[in-house]
């Protein structure tokens, strides 16, 4: 029995237009040095929906979970009306997990105004992290221990919003210690908690923030992006951790998630695939079916209406604009 899936949801991608916004990161600020897979100029260009799509041949592609692009912080709003009318145009995406600085004073504000959108599910707004595993940045403005954190997670679990949190492994626990406090909030953990470091004492830290997390009910984890800085694809050590991932926060807490376009400068959408169906082997059809496509739906509020993207049945929707994997 295979795992390969014939229909996904993909819950984290992303997509922009250069020419329809800012995004700093890609058009004023490359610094590869920074960027946690290195050189990322093959992102820095239009990435729509055929050169999405182009990624899926073979694979019908349900729904998709958009997660702000990193675009100026003044164009936030302006990028979820942009993510509607490409909806509107393409199908997809089926929800959108939008920026709000959940620290600003303002916060409710910028929240009220990204509900007048009908697909926003989420808000990803990350904290001040240390940069590396050997620093300590507790209790500086911005981390997790900033006690504006409250505030504003409390005001996303009070309109249904999910958290989608960012951080490297060596901030699960503390991440665990806030969402704690913060009852009815619904994370979503993105790419498997970052385990960068795959040595022994690295991935038993790893193992300790995320047995933290799933203890509480309402985080759910992502499985996705698994590359790693300074170094090539490794299909072998990725399976072990997204076995242990489904291990430790059971397969319906677990959601597929590409990270499209970015994932494509360590793997092929294909050899992901690949590593996840690997990984799934043990699991049953039911299983299999929540962590590619279900557990997403369920997740994000999602209500397919027919109106799906659909790259075709091994033949890609067109030729691709965007990163080559």
């Amino acid at each position: 029995m295979t795992n390969r899936p014939d229909a996904i949801v993909d819950a984290h991608h992303h997509l922009w237009h250069l020419g329809a916004g800012r995004y700093p990161w890609l058009q004023d600020r490359y610094d590869p040095q920074a960027f946690f897979l290195g050189d990322y100029a093959a992102l820095q260009r239009d990435c729509g929906a055929d050169a999405y799509l182009s990624h899926w041949p073979g694979i019908r592609v349900d729904g998709t979970v958009h997660v702000e692009a990193e675009r100026d912080r003044a164009e936030s709003l302006a990028e979820t009306a942009w993510l509607h009318d490409h909806r509107a145009r393409h199908g997809f995406p089926n929800a959108v997990v939008a920026h709000v600085d959940l620290l600003d004073v303002d916060h409710a504000t910028h929240l009220r105004a990204q509900l007048r959108y009908p697909l926003v599910r989420g808000v990803r707004c990350k904290p001040r992290i240390a940069n590396d595993a050997t620093h300590d940045v507790r209790h500086q403005p911005g981390t997790l221990q900033d006690p504006r954190w409250r505030a504003g997670l409390d005001a996303l679990a009070a309109n249904g919003l999910a958290w989608d949190l960012r951080v490297p492994y060596w901030h699960l626990e503390e991440a665990a210690e806030l969402i704690a406090t913060v009852p009815g909030l619904r994370v979503a953990v993105e790419h498997a908690g970052l385990p960068w470091d795959r040595s022994e004492t690295g991935l038993a830290r790893w193992q300790r923030g995320m047995r933290a997390l799933a203890s509480l009910p309402d985080v759910h984890v992502k499985l996705s992006e698994f590359g790693l800085p300074g170094a090539p694809w490794q299909r072998a050590s990725n399976v072990d951790v997204i076995r242990h991932a489904i291990d430790t926060f059971g397969a319906a807490r677990c959601m597929f998630a590409s990270n499209l376009p970015v994932s494509g400068l360590r793997a092929s959408a294909a050899e992901i695939v690949d590593t996840m169906t690997d990984a799934m082997a043990g699991l049953d059809a039911g299983q299999a079916r929540g962590i590619w496509r279900d557990n997403a739906l369920a997740f994000y509020r999602i209500t397919l209406d027919g109106t799906v993207p659909h790259a075709g049945a091994g033949q890609p929707s067109a030729a691709s604009t965007g990163v080559q994997a």
